[in-house]
């Protein structure tokens, strides 16, 4: 006999089921009732296991509806393409990998003026609280909410390129426009780490509290010049990321796991 508290049980088999397309994405869960007859538990019981997998993203509850399974439909970004300037663009990355991907991207920004903080300022190489440019968007996938990216622009950069501290879309996407007023980007240091969300961070990518983000930290040079950190931060459980390096064979037809 498990020696995993009820609900645990609940919620595990309930998850295997899902996983193994038992109850599909879009399907709806059987009533508590049922479901305390089936576990031969309480339904305050049933609804704690319940509430492990809204908590995990994988179910969603409304009040007279009952449970529903999410639907997951992963978007997966080639990292080493994205900003590439070689690589055919329709706008910025971020929308032409989307559309490229057959779904429908949407964003909305944000552009203030903000002191560098310390982690900012190590990546910059930056006074800490000079001024730099903050480029926010906040991006989704086919209406769901994707990821956030907070960019920062040392101030020397946004004299040479003002743009960047104006308000709104650039619509080619600021890596091309750097590179049209002569400051290319010619490297990148990429930096990968997981973590649990701020209530900040739920909110605006709409996770549940056991759902983790993945953040994608980019430090871009121009020659021997630092011109930007990126931090994007991706709700764990919608994207995956890859890179490709060196030499790879056309991959289009490979099965994705």
């Amino acid at each position: 006999m498990s020696k995993q508290p009820k609900y645990r049980q609940v919620a595990d088999v309930l998850r295997r089921e899902i996983d193994n397309g038992v109850y599909p994405p879009g399907s709806r869960l059987p009533s508590e009732s049922d479901l305390s007859a089936r576990f031969e538990a309480s339904r305050n019981t049933v609804r704690s296991g319940l509430n492990m997998l809204v908590s995990e993203g994988l179910i969603s509850s409304s009040q007279g509806l009952g449970y529903e399974v999410r639907k997951h439909e992963v978007f997966e970004l080639n990292a080493s393409r994205f900003e590439n300037l070689t690589f055919p663009q329709t706008g910025d990355a971020y929308s032409t990998d989307v559309t490229n991907a057959g779904r429908r991207p949407s964003q909305t920004f944000r552009v203030e003026m903000t002191p560098a903080t310390a982690f900012v300022a190590d990546r910059l190489k930056v006074e800490l609280g000079s001024t730099t440019v903050l480029r926010f968007c906040h991006r989704f996938v086919d209406d769901v909410p994707w990821s956030t990216q907070a960019t920062y622009y040392p101030d020397w950069l946004v004299k040479q390129a003002p743009r960047l501290a104006e308000p709104g879309d650039i619509a080619e996407g600021t890596t091309r426009y750097l590179a049209a007023a002569g400051i290319e980007q010619g490297g990148y240091f990429d930096e990968i780490a997981t973590r649990m969300p701020t209530p900040d961070e739920s909110r605006l990518l709409d996770v549940g509290a056991g759902v983790p983000v993945l953040l994608w930290t980019r430090t871009g040079y121009a020659g021997e010049r630092i011109i930007r950190c990126t931090v994007t931060t991706f709700r764990g459980d919608l994207n995956r990321m890859n890179y490709e390096i060196g030499t790879v064979p056309d991959r289009s037809g490979d099965e994705r796991s």
